[in-house]
């Protein structure tokens, strides 16, 4: 009994006793997960690209091996000056996480003078106990063409803590102004622009934080947030992390090098008013409450062999009076939980979903990924000979960095999605929170190529040429009415239906970007765009489940006015903490 107590004892103290913490790094800070993705591409680091945000922690001890094995004059580590620079002013940027800050003099003070000198007054913080970070959030960015001018403003403040070993806690705030000639970003527009709820006119505040818990081995907390999953270098089809961000309890356990489990549960917004649920302001005012929405998802990681990712994961939204219990149980397969908690009452299922994604960088220099998103799976779908088919959105793309030319990369990127993903017949079981797809920014029945050529001459400095060809096929409505009262009949007519079909909207746009990081980040931005975005009559015959539209109506739909047609448009800004 003793030395059962000894095992246990000594096990508590290896578990939670690992020096860890975990605040995620937010996914609009695009070069620092730019650089990481650059040193797995080179072989430095192994790196599971699906699962995005990555924590500071995480970074910086990937930052710190790469500096280690250069350090040591390994033959297998060859940075380029601009890479070495790179390494060393982003170990600087991380100097908190990596507990590398000199010993204070008094409670508040400043990095040393060194590439970070330029700070605005960042204040960072660190005893025995506790470090932290307080940042503040300033930025502006105007953007014309011939449909007018867009100013953007947004100023805020955040604040990062790391309390001994194990614990840390994070929060932001960013109130943002619009003033112009229109929006950019509504539930329909099929842009890559990030998902507002406007509080009045074109502004919109934006709150995220959490707190998390995390040794070596396993990250958990409750936060709200934004997150990515499945590859990509031009949004992903499985979650894009456009959406604006929701509460949720997330969990990632890698017990070994080869395995890695990640897991959230998720409360969603769903615009949806609920009837029977109201309370009175007065005697004649009535309020309802939006209809609860939820969302369970996990995704399992193997490493078969070195640089090959492969991912499997499934996903359930589901929309009842409160949570259901086995939707918190990480390592299930969430359908056949739905069939047994569902069907016995001859009521309509949940919504559930299946994705893959592999990622491989067995190649030096190459990265390979692939994924896909199955909406209301059924295997028997998969079968040959079966004529109802599974709404599937599937991505393939490469990048190739440094190779043959040092300090250029090149990225290609295939989406194309079939109609009805992401959708339901029910509204509150969609692929969405706040009206805003969860996955890729076009939506169902829709298509694009991607490609981008980057330059980084200096460190900070990176020039990008980038082109996309987005197309959207025949908008349909996922109805559950057909022949006979045939629910599956109106289905299979649906899917049946050639994607995309009739093109009623397409965009084509070729773009140059010049970005330089002044500090961490914070940027000056300039993009120039020549982009043509048009909408197309649907075709004169109707089709089953087709939601009819004219030219106008379709480029109204999918696109605000100020990119409507033909454009050339200039943007230029700054900003500090995004």
């Amino acid at each position: 009994m003793k030395r059962l107590k000894y095992l246990l004892a000594t096990s508590y103290l290896c578990i939670f006793t690992l020096v860890s913490q975990d605040i995620p790094n937010h996914i609009s800070y695009y070069r620092i997960y730019e650089f990481i993705d650059e040193l797995a591409n080179e072989g430095y680091i192994d790196l599971n690209s699906a699962v995005k945000p990555y924590s500071q922690k995480f970074i910086a001890d990937k930052l710190q091996e790469v500096h280690t094995l250069y350090d040591d004059n390994s033959q297998a580590i060859k940075l380029s000056k601009r890479q070495r620079k790179e390494l060393e002013y982003f170990l600087n940027e991380f100097a908190l996480e990596l507990n590398s800050l000199p010993k204070p003099n008094n409670y508040l003070y400043k990095v040393e003078k060194s590439v970070t000198s330029l700070l605005p007054p960042v204040i960072n913080y660190k005893d025995d106990f506790f470090r932290a970070r307080i940042t503040p959030i300033l930025g502006m960015n105007l953007t014309y063409n011939k449909n007018g001018k867009i100013d953007k403003r947004w100023y805020g403040a955040e604040f990062q803590g790391m309390l001994g070993k194990n614990i840390s806690i994070y929060g932001s705030l960013r109130d943002i102004s619009n003033t112009g000639s229109d929006v950019l970003s509504r539930p329909t527009y099929l842009n890559d622009e990030p998902g507002y709820e406007y509080t009045f006119g074109a502004d919109f505040s934006d709150s995220r934080g959490g707190i998390k818990y995390s040794n070596k081995y396993i990250s958990i907390g409750l936060m709200k947030d934004n997150i990515i999953w499945g590859d990509n270098y031009h949004s992903s089809n499985i979650i894009s992390g456009r959406a604006p961000s929701f509460p949720m309890i997330y969990l990632q356990v890698k017990p070994a090098k080869w395995f890695e489990l990640n897991y959230f549960h998720g409360w969603l917004v769903s615009n949806v008013l609920d009837s029977t649920s109201y309370y009175l302001e007065n005697e004649t005012t009535i309020h309802y409450r939006p209809a609860n929405k939820f969302i369970a998802a996990n995704l399992f990681t193997i490493t078969p062999i070195d640089k090959l990712k492969l991912s499997i994961g499934n996903s359930i939204v589901y929309a009842e009076r409160n949570i259901i219990p086995s939707y918190f149980i990480p390592i299930a397969f969430y359908k056949s939980m739905d069939h047994a908690l569902t069907k016995g009452l001859g009521v309509e299922n949940q919504n559930s979903q299946l994705f893959l994604n592999i990622s491989s960088r067995n190649l030096k220099h190459v990265h390979f990924f692939a994924s896909a998103f199955v909406d209301e799976v059924q295997l028997r779908r998969f079968l040959p000979k079966s004529k109802d088919k599974n709404p599937i959105s599937y991505k393939a793309g490469v990048n190739i960095s440094n190779f043959p030319v040092k300090n250029i990369s090149a990225v290609f990127e295939y989406t194309r999605t079939n109609i009805i993903n992401y959708k339901h017949s029910i509204p509150t079981l969609t692929w969405t929170s706040n009206s805003y797809n969860l996955g890729h920014y076009l939506g169902d029945n829709s298509e694009e190529i991607y490609a981008s050529l980057m330059y980084k001459p200096v460190r900070g400095l990176d020039l990008q040429f980038y082109y996309v060809n987005a197309k959207h096929g025949n908008e349909y409505e996922y109805i559950r009415r057909g022949m006979f009262n045939d629910t599956r009949y109106s289905i299979i007519n649906i899917i049946s239906n050639p994607s995309l079909g009739d093109i009623i909207w397409s965009n084509q746009t070729l773009g140059f970007k010049a970005t330089y990081e002044l500090f961490r980040n914070a940027y000056a931005i300039v993009k120039f765009e020549k982009s043509d975005i048009r909408g197309f009559d649907a075709a004169s015959q109707q089709v089953f489940g087709e939601i009819r539209m004219t030219a106008q109506e379709a480029l109204d739909r999918y696109t605000p006015k100020f990119y409507q047609g033909n454009n050339t448009t200039l943007s230029m800004g700054f900003s500090f903490g995004f």
